[in-house]
């Protein structure tokens, strides 16, 4: 089950930071020190019984900072330096090896000293390299003893790809940026805005900003260090409908910097409308079930097409035998309508003048990434590509992705759909109400924007997905005003799903988020045209219901209001 567009409710940190790696020289005292003990543990493991073959290190020094506000008061202000090490071990050899089937065998992290210590941080390697042989010796053995017992898998693809080694070691960075004292005062100005919508239970914003700087060595050669920067700002309010529903809104900023984040004034636009639009849900009458046409905006139908798609294209999925693999054997086959063409490109840095935060250079395997045409013209040509091979795809294409501490598995990055079947976006919702005359419904869909959702993947449960939208609409076909609903979940089938496509707009809206699944968050973006659905099918959201406070907020006079004591205007 992959969990996805990690909602702004939690207020956690994200991926993160920043620390000195490189010297100003372009080389590093860490990773030198890596180096060093990465040739010289590959050299002992590789006499071992049975041998390691394949030892890689990757440093993550990292500079994090995160300031949170409720109601124009600081309630968080955070500060974080740390380094880790990540230390992976594969034992046997590249066609069968300690990971079949574990990718978490081998796998080994710990704290790195904060000072470039050479001796400090080759001992603790060594250490964890110990650890890590061990467990993966462990694993292996197992994995040579349950062959022997059970029948071969149907891919017998080898367990580690060939990939060349690559040598790249950039200057230092330039130290964390952000003025503290003007973002603090800055996101309390924020979220003093929601002051005045006393109908919210809470309410709040939070900034971040995150510098990850990576060193990575391997025993085959490769040597690199990369940084990259997450700036995020989230703003969300909460309140109850007069039925006790509780209901969420929120609005996620995310760029590669923090001068990219938007400007102030449409910050405070954001929050104006998060406010108005929970103002508008709380008196919306509660959805019913319902299958009919549906018109899903840019923004919701990227987050769609992440979900429903993207990650039953991620390679792993194709080769795992308890994963529905819904794709794996369709290759050179129509999956899509023949409009439609589906890439995910970590080169590309922006789209549109918008920066895209699934970009990099290099992924966790020490792959460059590269673009991936994944769907010509609805036809299934690619997957994507972490350095374990599947049938008829025996290399990485530079998409093995994970969290610091997690296993790499085969992510998105860029996910981008893109249509040669388009109307104008201003024709698409009289296309809708045509669409729902034809099969004689009394409305279709209209779907703004989404929470987040999730798809499950694995066999054995339904292969099914759920997704969380929070400003839906029925668009009446006899002229009616629309009509906003709430308590919606968008449900179904993925192969039923995509069926559904009739046509596209022009404009490809972009989302920024974190995706979360086996290998942990990492950031991404998802783009797509707004799409428009012959069948699109919703069930009640699961609620709990909450007594409206007794009591209203302070400083709200509620008999001025026209409500009876202890109310609040609703």
């Amino acid at each position: 089950m992959q969990k996805s567009w990690i909602p702004f409710l939690a207020l956690v940190l994200g991926l993160g930071a920043y620390g000195h790696i490189c010297g100003q020289d372009g080389q590093s005292t860490l990773l030198s020190a890596m180096s060093e003990e990465v040739q010289r543990a590959a050299n002992a493991l590789a006499k071992a019984d049975p041998p390691g073959y394949f030892i890689s290190y990757s440093a993550y020094d990292r500079d994090s900072a995160a300031l949170a506000s409720t109601l124009g008061a600081t309630i968080r202000s955070d500060a974080m330096r740390s380094r880790t090490a990540d230390v992976v071990v594969r034992v046997g050899n590249s066609v069968l090896d300690s990971t079949h089937g574990m990718p978490m065998s081998g796998l080994m992290s710990d704290n790195l000293p904060l000072a470039d210590d050479p001796q400090a941080i080759a001992r603790i390697l060594w250490r964890v390299t110990d650890a890590a042989y061990k467990r993966a010796a462990m694993a292996y053995l197992n994995i040579k003893a349950r062959a022997t017992v059970r029948p071969e898998d149907e891919d017998r693809s080898p367990d580690f790809s060939q990939e060349p080694a690559h040598t790249r070691v950039e200057v230092a960075a330039p130290a964390l940026a952000y003025d503290a004292k003007l973002w603090e005062e800055r996101v309390n100005r924020y979220s003093a805005a929601f002051r005045r919508y006393p109908e919210l239970q809470t309410s709040g914003v939070l900034f971040q900003v995150d510098r990850l700087q990576c060193a990575f060595v391997s025993s085959e050669g490769t040597a690199l260090t990369q940084s990259s920067v997450l700036a995020r700002l989230m703003v969300h309010g909460a309140t109850l409908a007069d039925d006790g529903m509780e209901l969420a809104r929120g609005d996620v900023m995310q760029s590669r910097t923090v001068a990219e984040l938007p400007s102030e004034a449409e910050v405070l636009a954001r929050i104006d409308k998060v406010a108005a639009d929970l103002k508008a849900l709380r008196s919306a009458p509660v959805a019913e079930p319902f299958v009919g046409p549906a018109l899903l905006s840019g923004e919701a139908a990227a987050v769609f097409f992440h979900e429903v798609l993207g990650h039953r294209l991620e390679g792993n999925r194709q080769r795992n035998e308890q994963e529905g693999q819904t794709f794996a054997k369709r290759v050179n086959q129509q999956i899509l309508p023949e409009f439609l063409s589906v890439i995910s490109d970590p080169t590309l840095k922006e789209l549109n003048g918008t920066a895209l935060t699934g970009a990099y250079e290099f992924d966790q395997e020490g792959v460059p990434g590269s673009r991936v045409d994944l769907i010509v013209n609805g036809i299934l040509k690619n997957f994507l590509m972490s350095r374990l091979p599947i049938r008829d795809f025996s290399h990485s294409n530079g998409h093995g992705r994970s969290e610091p501490g997690r296993p790499v598995v085969a992510r998105q990055s860029n996910f981008i759909v893109r249509s040669a079947k388009t109307t104008a976006d201003s024709e698409l919702r009289q296309r809708l109400i045509e669409e729902a005359r034809r099969q004689g419904k009394p409305y279709g869909l209209y779907f703004e924007n989404m929470l987040g959702g999730f798809t499950i993947t694995q066999r054995g449960l339904p292969q099914s997905f759920q997704l969380a939208p929070v400003m839906v609409w029925r668009i009446h076909v006899d002229g009616s005003p629309d009509e906003l609903i709430r308590g919606v979940d968008i449900v179904g089938t993925p192969l039923a799903a995509l069926h559904n496509i009739l046509i596209t707009g022009e404009k490809l809206s972009i989302f920024n988020g974190m995706c979360g699944a086996e290998s942990g968050e990492i950031p991404v973006a998802a783009v797509a045209p707004a799409i428009l659905f012959s069948s699109i099918e919703i069930q009640k959201r699961a609620q709990t219901r909450t007594r409206p406070p007794i009591l209203a907020p302070p400083g709200v006079d509620a008999t001025s209001t026209g409500n009876r004591p202890g109310e609040v205007s609703r």
